[in-house]
């Protein structure tokens, strides 16, 4: 199979979708890989690096994306992309189709198979591909609010874990899994008072168990957001609901419940957002106010730590993408349940429920498809 990595061309994405290891790989197993001048540069690997391993380097974009049968990303196609995935193409990356129309759309008409890294999904719900990112942005979401707390940067003006004798600030996360653990675990490591909410009353007995001192569980409901809002800093937006909308748990009425400067961190805003003001935001302009609440609803957080965050990434998707080149993705999903979750769209069909649901169009269950 032809593969190609593109650059990432969204803003301040660093990122990229394979490494030179990966391509050594991916040529013992007999497929060619095309990468664009320059992909790995954000993450510190060079075009050398790529055709001492075997890669060909490619000048133009529009070249690879046209001898491609696979194209592996990281974040979703942007618009200067759509004209350029074509009927058959396997797309494997990041979508998040349900916080776009726009982008489902696209890939509806382009007629690509589109298999998404966040719905891959294993038996016991855990999200692999998802969860190297999550932990990147959990920990993120804390530094991030925490500068975004300073004066300056117009917040309160408070250090997250105070000095002796200056209580620490209060950080309410909400959402118990991989990212809202990870929020939580620095959060309270720089001395915070945390506050970690969940839906699931197991989750929280674990959560009760494992976290430190300065870590309390409260169950996630509006009237308990609504009792806490008052006397927090800091709040992290961590749901997920698996490839569908994010709920809306703070609403603007709910923000004037706050304190003037304290900060909004949105990580669910790929998925649409969990507060009602949220809007995604760059790293060039992270930040903006509603009501004097800093929100901060950067889509691409990881982006920022690029090596970090690719190594993590690779590691985790690449097995699955040999599968997918030796096999042809009808055998590979077919062979791998887990896999089987990431197919979203293909051939102009929504296969992924959650997505059709998001935007009330058709669907067509995966059977039909395979």
């Amino acid at each position: 199979m032809i593969i190609g990595v593109p650059k990432e061309i969204k803003t301040h994405e660093n990122r990229v979708a394979l490494l030179p290891g990966g391509v050594t790989k991916m040529k013992r197993n007999g497929h060619d890989i095309l990468i664009e001048k320059g992909a790995g540069e954000g993450s510190g690997f060079l075009d050398e690096q790529y055709k001492e391993a075997g890669a060909e380097i490619i000048d133009d974009v529009d070249t690879l994306w046209d001898r491609a049968e696979m194209i592996m990303k990281v974040k979703e196609p942007i618009e200067v992309e759509y004209d350029r995935m074509k009927e058959g193409q396997i797309i494997f990356t990041y979508f998040h189709f349900a916080a776009s129309r726009e982008l489902t759309e696209a890939v509806q008409e382009s007629g690509a198979v589109a298999i998404a890294y966040e719905t891959v999904e294993k038996e016991d719900g855990s999200l692999p591909l998802l969860i190297p990112m999550s932990e990147v942005a959990g920990r993120m979401a804390t530094q991030e609010g925490a500068k975004y707390l300073e004066k300056p940067e117009g917040g309160l003006g408070i250090l997250l874990g105070g000095i002796p004798g200056v209580k620490p600030a209060n950080v309410l996360v909400i959402g118990g899994g991989i990212v809202g653990v990870n929020a939580a675990k620095i959060a309270a490591g720089m001395g915070a008072n945390t506050t970690i909410m969940d839906i699931s009353m197991p989750r929280l007995r674990h959560l009760d168990d494992i976290m430190s001192r300065n870590v309390d569980t409260m169950f996630s409901s509006e009237a308990n957001i609504r009792q806490m809002l008052p006397d927090v800093d800091m709040v992290i937006g961590a749901v997920l609901i698996p490839g569908a909308k994010a709920p809306s748990l703070i609403t603007r009425d709910m923000l004037a419940d706050m304190q003037k400067g304290s900060i909004l961190v949105d990580v669910a805003i790929d998925q649409g957002g969990c507060f009602e003001t949220s809007k995604p935001t760059t790293h060039d302009n992270p930040i903006y106010e509603v009501d004097d609440i800093v929100h901060y609803c950067v889509a691409n957080m990881p982006g920022a730590v690029p090596r970090t965050s690719t190594l993590g990434l690779t590691n985790v998707t690449l097995p699955y993408a040999v599968d997918i080149a030796n096999k042809g993705w009808e055998k590979a999903l077919k062979d791998d349940k887990e896999l089987l979750k990431g197919l979203n769209i293909v051939d102009g069909d929504i296969v992924y429920k959650e997505v059709a649901e998001a935007f009330n169009m058709d669907y067509t269950p995966v059977e039909n498809v395979l």
